[in-house]
């Protein structure tokens, strides 16, 4: 597996079945971080359906118009404190009403769980908000190949206009997580090759140097 730039690998895994995988998972909030086009997604789904009424917050949504790494005060502010304070979420990002973008992120107070998923979303400044954080590891072309595949049938571009948009988030994503180092303070590291399996490749515990905070 060739990881991303500056993303070390882990030196032990085991395979166990994943509802196994999701009884680990403890707490209120749950981040699934990893880098784009990694199956961030279809785990934080696959967890979701594990908790019946929990919520997946895309940091995607947050950031949509406004900035691609600069959305932490919005996912604190708007999301996550007034809901860990027992209220209940009806959040329109700044850039949506100016965007022509309708509706809100909305967590009710009865969730049982907040599932925050998306390129950073264990985010240093995330942190002292998320009980349980999974970096999903992935082979870095492999990666960019299904990223392009699902910007080309989703926004309904070509292969070329797919891979610039590709070129320009990935400008920006190499050096945000060579800074940050989520998988540095990940409870759990998960491959992605076998997400859509009833098993996960697991890894228990950070990798590359547990770090605080």
């Amino acid at each position: 597996m060739k990881l991303g730039p500056g993303e070390p690998e882990a030196d032990s895994w085991q395979v166990e079945p994943f509802t196994t995988f999701v009884r680990r998972l403890t707490g209120r909030v749950i981040a699934v971080d990893g880098r784009g086009g990694s199956g961030k997604t279809t785990l934080a789904e696959r967890i979701g359906r594990a908790h019946p009424g929990s919520v997946v917050v895309h940091t995607d949504d947050i950031a949509w118009w406004h900035s691609r790494f600069g959305w932490a005060d919005l996912m604190v502010d708007g999301v996550l404190r007034p809901w860990l304070a027992g209220g209940d979420v009806r959040y329109q990002p700044p850039a949506w009403p100016a965007h022509g973008r309708d509706g809100f992120v909305e967590v009710p107070a009865s969730a049982p769980l907040v599932i925050v998923e998306g390129v950073g979303a264990s985010r240093r400044e995330l942190t002292p908000y998320l009980d349980s954080v999974v970096w999903v590891q992935s082979d870095y072309e492999e990666a960019k190949a299904r990223g392009i595949r699902r910007d080309m049938a989703e926004k309904g571009v070509d292969e070329a206009g797919a891979l610039r948009e590709w070129d320009e988030w990935e400008v920006e994503e190499v050096p945000f997580f060579l800074e940050d180092r989520p998988w540095q303070r990940a409870g759990y590291v998960v491959r992605s090759i076998v997400l859509d399996r009833e098993a996960v490749e697991l890894h228990l515990g950070p990798v590359g140097g547990a770090v605080r905070g």
